[in-house]
């Protein structure tokens, strides 16, 4: 595993630089004062390139949120609330109004 070491001072002038690195498979160290303070390590292969998807998979990990489970792991079929024609007409109404 390659590893690499930067000071505070560096990191936060070539940041984009060590972020690459970390995401080409590198963990670097993050110092203070030749004190480890931090790493920055490449993201976890199961881990989601959206961050949005990450969240989620966190929160799922920490048990705060549960999946659904679709009975036969299907997508329930849409219902529509109202038909176009009704739709039209409501919003016929809303306009007359202004």
């Amino acid at each position: 595993m390659l590893m690499r070491s930067v000071g505070l001072k560096v990191l936060k002038n070539k940041l984009s630089e060590y972020v690459r690195l970390a995401a080409g498979g590198e963990t670097v160290l993050v110092t203070d004062r030749d004190r480890v303070v931090a790493e920055l390590v490449p993201p976890r292969p199961d881990r989601s390139p959206l961050v949005a998807d990450a969240k989620l998979a966190e929160a799922v990990r920490k048990g705060l949120i549960t999946p659904a489970r679709l009975p036969g792991g299907r997508v329930p079929p849409r219902k529509p609330v109202a038909t176009f024609r009704e739709l039209m007409q409501e919003l016929d109404a809303d306009r007359e109004d202004r």
